[in-house]
């Protein structure tokens, strides 16, 4: 089976990511670079690939199996539409959109034109993911109660000084790191329906929230707590427990999520279940059975270029839909709704 041929746009952080496990995969093959900057052209070079300043030109002369868009938020979708029209498929960076009203368009898009489209939350792929959700579905825990969570880490100085805009409505953790957590949390516990939150700017004193509490609704009836804060000084967050990224130290004895039910809880990453061993039996003055459930741990951007070439080839539906990436902004954007209006923000149930 010939290499799936992947052209990746956008040469900054995340594109660069996208190239390594594109240059490793044992599917899929590096074909081009699709960037106007200047610093573009040496990234192309190292790579051994073609360089070309807009997809306009990629696809006219390139035409790749896949396109990987880690463009600025504000180009994804008129290039995911340019990409549907040329009927390639796509691994579109999140969030989805800059606005729900483009991503509804873009949604409505991928419908009529039946398009190839895997929304780049790469933490659906994680593996220590895939393992708690199949412990959430066995009904192990029984039937889901709450869930408690947490993104507590401290940014430098440096990362606002680097880029002045985080600083400004627009930036701010709700928006730049709480969407990643919205789809954790929608895939273990199910959609959510109502949120509240309470934003502080107390200690930056930025424009923009630095802390943020967190109250949750999931359709199922349970709920859920969150605490999001870039200015904690602490471990609680999925970056410095999963061990998936290494350009963060990691701590083995910290969980991001605990996840309870009626007949025990899990928590994630260390797999720690507690659960009663006689479901007739339960009490709080009766031990639970503990153990550590067996999970392994993997680069989830890996497995996610794995599924991208069987959603090309026609072998897998997206695990991350355009549908589902819509519905994780709409979240977050409810989050910031709640926390400026102090008012409980209702979404439609789907």
């Amino acid at each position: 089976m010939s290499k799936i041929r992947i052209a990746v746009a956008g040469a900054g952080y995340i594109g660069l990511a996208h190239m390594d496990v594109a240059r490793e995969s044992p599917t899929c093959i590096l074909s081009a670079i699709v960037d106007p900057a200047p610093a573009a052209k040496a990234i192309a070079a190292k790579a051994g690939v073609p360089l070309y300043p807009s997809l306009d030109e990629l696809l006219s002369k390139d035409r790749p199996d896949g396109v990987i868009l880690a463009t600025p938020n504000q180009l994804h979708v008129p290039q995911a539409l340019q990409c549907i029209k040329a009927g390639v498929p796509i691994l579109l960076e999140k969030p989805i959109a800059s606005t729900l009203a483009e991503g509804e368009q873009l949604v409505k898009a991928v419908a009529e034109a039946g398009a190839k489209v895997l929304i780049g939350h790469h933490r659906a792929h994680s593996p220590i993911m895939a393992r708690a959700k199949e412990i959430v579905d066995s009904g192990k825990l029984g039937k889901l109660v709450a869930v408690v969570g947490s993104a507590t880490f401290f940014k430098p100085d440096s990362y606002y000084n680097d880029a002045p805009w985080r600083r400004e409505i627009g930036g701010g953790p709700i928006l730049l790191n709480m969407i990643h957590e919205v789809h954790n949390l929608r895939m273990l516990c199910g959609d959510i329906v109502a949120v509240q939150a309470f934003a502080s700017q107390a200690t930056r004193g930025f424009a923009v929230e630095d802390t943020v509490a967190i109250n949750l609704r999931f359709a199922s009836g349970a709920l859920g707590s969150f605490m999001l804060s870039d200015t904690a000084a602490c471990a609680r967050s999925w970056e410095q427990t999963s061990q998936e990224n290494k350009a963060y130290a990691s701590y083995g004895d910290e969980d991001c999520y605990v996840i309870s039910g009626t007949n025990g809880s899990l928590s994630v990453p260390t797999m720690r279940l507690k659960t009663y061993p006689t479901p007739e039996d339960r009490s709080w003055w009766k031990p639970f059975d503990e153990s550590v459930a067996d999970m392994v741990r993997d680069d989830p951007l890996k497995h996610q270029l794995e599924h991208f070439g069987a959603v090309i080839r026609g072998e897998a539906l997206p695990l991350v839909s355009a549908r589902d990436g819509l519905l994780n902004l709409r979240v977050t954007e409810a989050i910031s709704q709640a926390a400026q209006t102090g008012q409980v923000v209702q979404l439609p149930v789907t």
